[in-house]
């Protein structure tokens, strides 16, 4: 039997059920998302019960322990900004921060404001059901019980849930598996042993060159190459650090001005590539390929628009590992073939490199695919390879994963997953036509996983606590959004996607990635005019938003 390292979420002991308990608020999920959640909610005055799977506050930081784990968004910027005396005080070791020291800042934040005593831990919520009558939900929990609540606000994460292919075979290995999205508590030692990692996106290109300095032999199976550029991570300066904090308010303005809601201070190129001859293009990308990181992207301002400009920015990446990996036929296979940035830009130190290690190899398994896993190994098409552990870097159902596991039913009892079936319906990302007083925080149809997500989980709790004081100053029982205006919104958000080269290829931001999952791109692109355009329905008394007195 497969001697699997995965931590079983919510695997606790059942609880006795007990009498149903009443809050203003349910808020499922502790990540950033969720705590930020818990705090504005309280500061309303609303008593407020969060339930988290894992066994401690920090979401996406909590699971994701794998080799080589780390932010692809700077520090500075992947922090909150609600309060200044905490942006003072935390002080950051690196450029880009080490999951660690994202986990326990997150756990710094949970301590200081005192938040853990709202949530219950190792708590998995099965299902949230509209009462049409009352207007109030019933949250039924695996461990915890039942709730009645007039709120719930689904802080779930959009890379949450963790996407494990069916490989028949699975169950007979006799070696060490894992996830990096559900990585075990306790190390895992590659010492001496041959190890196989399956996935090559960002958790894949972050673990990679870890793994490779402790395996035996690393053989990494490939279906899809990725970009990536350097992250230059280093440690962060305390003159850096000083320089930031003397002017946060300024610099948190600037990002929220870019498209991605950050990367302001990276320099981004306001010209079209076409207005550079090919020498001045080159120069210009040599210049953002060592300033490194994901503010690549903003090299030119229309890398995602002209095919012109992408191929130009797609050739340069692929002549620096054509530069980097020594091996012709490696370097061949590493070279991806789609779009530029329809897919996330992977940052990664030394991800090329390490392919010229002796003990490395890759396997293209679009061409020989994976057949089965076998108690000894895995078996492709054309080959079996020994190996001792098993590593899946296959990413997430991203977005809608972790919402549809809940068994969610609006009025007239209407699953959200069928509603869903043919892709997620949203307005501003935010409610869904049918379900009152039910808040999604950075989901489907909002900036989310195109933007820095801490900030814009800020703009989204704050959005929703601004809309639920509303209700509560003025007597009013529910909220949601109107058919019309979800409609428009979810044919505002393809529209705007369509403008771009950004559904061109099949990534997660489609739900490509997994099997029998509608094909309908989900985030929002551009983060400031999103904000206004919330701003704006505020402010027009919830425009698009039916009301209940």
């Amino acid at each position: 039997m497969a001697r699997t390292l995965i931590r079983k979420r919510g695997a606790a002991r059942q609880q006795g059920a007990g009498a149903e308990q009443t809050v203003d608020a349910v808020v499922v999920g502790a990540g950033f998302a969720g705590l930020y959640a818990i705090y504005r909610l309280r500061q309303l005055g609303l008593s407020v019960q969060a339930f988290e799977r894992g066994s401690g506050v920090g979401g996406t930081w909590y699971w994701n322990r794998y080799p080589g784990a780390r932010c692809d968004i700077p520090s500075l910027e992947y922090s909150y900004q609600f309060s200044e005396e905490l942006q003072q005080e935390w002080e950051w070791s690196e450029r880009y921060a080490p999951q660690l020291e994202i986990l326990r800042y997150i756990e710094h934040v949970a301590d200081r404001f005192d938040l853990r005593r709202s949530i219950r831990f190792d708590t998995q919520v099965e299902s949230a059901s509209f009462d049409e009558a009352t207007l109030r939900w019933t949250v039924r929990t695996r461990q915890a019980g039942t709730w009645n609540a007039q709120f719930v606000i689904l802080a779930t994460g959009c890379l949450s849930s963790t996407n494990l292919p069916s490989f028949e075979g699975l169950d007979s290995f006799q070696g060490i598996w894992a996830h990096t999205g559900d990585w075990p508590r306790e190390d895992l030692d590659f010492r001496g042993r041959r190890v196989g990692v399956i996935g090559t996106g960002s958790s894949g290109v972050q673990c990679i060159p870890v793994i490779a300095e402790q395996a035996e032999h690393l053989t990494v199976f490939q279906r899809t190459p990725a970009y990536s550029v350097p992250a230059h991570n280093e440690p962060l300066s305390p003159e850096v650090q000083a320089r930031v904090k003397a002017e946060y308010p300024a610099f948190r303005k600037r990002n929220s001005q870019m498209p991605t809601g950050g990367f302001a201070d990276a320099g981004a190129n306001l010209r079209r590539a076409a207005e550079d001859s090919p020498e001045a293009r080159q120069a210009n990308f040599e210049a953002f390929w060592k300033k490194g990181g994901l503010a690549f992207m903003g090299a030119y301002r229309d890398l995602l628009v002209s095919r012109e400009s992408n191929a130009a920015a797609a050739d340069f990446v692929r002549g620096k590992i054509r530069g980097i990996v020594r091996d012709p036929k490696k370097a061949e296979m590493l070279m991806p073939r789609h779009e530029f940035g329809c897919k996330r830009l992977c940052a990664d130190t030394g991800y090329y490199d390490t392919f010229n290690r002796p003990n490395v190899s890759i396997v293209d398994i679009s061409r020989s695919p994976i057949e089965r896993i076998t108690p000894d190994g895995l078996r492709t098409r054309d080959a079996h390879y020994p190996l001792d552990c098993l590593v899946f870097a296959t990413g997430f159902d991203a977005m809608t994963g972790s919402i549809l596991r809940i068994a969610i039913r609006g009025r007239a009892g209407l699953p959200l997953k069928e509603k869903w079936v043919a892709g997620p319906r949203t307005y501003l990302g935010l409610m869904s036509e049918g379900y009152p007083n039910l808040f999604f925080v950075t989901g489907p149809g909002s900036p989310s996983v195109l933007s820095n997500m801490v900030p814009a989980i800020e703009q989204h709790v704050n959005w929703i606590a601004d809309c639920i004081g509303h209700l509560r100053v003025a007597n009013l029982r529910g909220i949601e959004a109107s058919r019309n205006a979800e409609d428009a919104w979810v044919s505002h958000v393809n529209e705007v996607a369509g403008q771009t080269l950004l559904p061109s290829c099949n990534s997660w931001y489609l739900g490509a990635n997994v099997p029998g999952k509608p094909r309908v791109f989900m985030p929002y692109l551009g983060f400031p005019a999103y904000v206004a355009k919330c701003n704006e329905v505020a402010s027009k008394g919830y425009e698009g938003f039916e009301i209940t007195p």
